[in-house]
């Protein structure tokens, strides 16, 4: 507008009235426009402080809330929070380990279950194998018995029978009877009657003897028995009080063991979860801090783009202000 006006101006400068009345048109049109551009700048520079006030007055609102949205102070709260979660981490590595512990101990009892199961089961044959030899010693000890009480009937037996052929070859010995024998004399019957009976209380009193040794050896071997037995049977007793105290102890010990997983288990999952939340509700924070932050970096960026073009214009009016004073110069 400025070159077409000179352009104007310069053409006009043959004729002397053309030239007055194109210069007074040129300066009416360039007065014109100079307060149209110092009005337009005017409403610029009110829109520009009014802007200015208003971001002002935002930063003033907004400011102190989102002094800390610089991230300084989140970096050592997420830190704080990522040693946690490593912590968290350990604490729970080390639990899946003992547990993973706790597990191998439990297999070990339960084998060492299963093999004491085993030599009980073992011990129970072998009681039951040992009460039919039990039972029959128990038989042959009262047929012993039974065969020592015959024995003793029948030696009282023979005794009373001695004793009464003794009285009657005592009566027949010392009776009035008198008879002549006209023959050689006979042997000596009482004589004969003695070594009989001297023979017979040997031989009853060997018999005797060695019926008690046998009886005594038999019932000896049947108490040693017995005794070995009743040892044997007391040990299996007291292992098999002993194992199941064991088993008592190791379902106590398993149970304390499951009740400690479960326990840990229930723990981890709630940590787990409050972890979770609160990472959820750092990331919404976090989330939020910089849609806010992108919104405003937006909005400073349309502002400073506005600036830059009210710059512009601020320019190039002063230039053509700059221009206009040198002409009306």
């Amino acid at each position: 507008g400025v070159g077409g006006g000179f352009t104007r101006a310069s053409a006009g400068c043959g004729d002397g009235i053309l030239f007055a009345n194109n210069e007074k048109a040129t300066m009416q049109n360039l007065n014109d426009r100079l307060a149209s551009y110092l009005d337009k700048v005017r409403l610029l520079e009110g829109d520009n402080a009014d802007l200015e006030c208003k971001i002002r007055e935002w930063y003033a609102k907004v400011g102190p809330s989102c002094e800390p949205r610089d991230y300084s102070c989140f970096h050592k709260e997420i830190e704080d929070l990522q040693n946690q979660i490593l912590c968290a981490a350990m604490e729970t590595n080390k639990i899946l380990l003992n547990i993973d512990n706790n597990r191998m101990t439990a297999d070990d009892f339960r084998v060492k279950y299963e093999t004491e199961c085993g030599l009980r089961q073992n011990v129970d044959a072998d009681i039951c194998n040992l009460r039919p030899v039990l039972d029959q010693l128990a038989s042959c000890k009262t047929d012993l018995q039974l065969q020592c009480e015959a024995l003793t009937e029948e030696m009282c037996c023979l005794k009373t029978n001695h004793e009464e052929e003794m009285n009657c070859l005592r009566k027949q010995a010392t009776g009035d009877v008198s008879v002549e024998v006209n023959a050689c004399p006979g042997p000596d019957l009482r004589k004969i009657l003695e070594d009989l009976r001297c023979q017979y209380e040997t031989l009853m009193e060997r018999n005797r003897k060695e019926t008690e040794q046998w009886y005594a050896c038999k019932v000896e071997e049947v108490n040693l028995e017995v005794i070995t037995s009743s040892q044997e049977i007391e040990s299996s007793n007291k292992q098999v009080t002993e194992l199941r105290r064991q088993l008592q102890a190791l379902e106590i010990n398993v149970q304390a063991q499951l009740t400690m997983k479960e326990n840990l288990e229930s723990s981890l999952a709630e940590t787990e979860c409050r972890y979770n939340k609160y990472l959820a509700e750092l990331q919404s924070q976090i989330s939020c801090v910089e849609q806010r932050l992108a919104e405003i970096r937006a909005e400073m960026e349309c502002q400073n783009q506005e600036y830059k073009t009210l710059l512009d214009v601020k320019c190039r009016l002063e230039q053509e202000i700059q221009t206009y004073h040198c002409l009306l110069e």
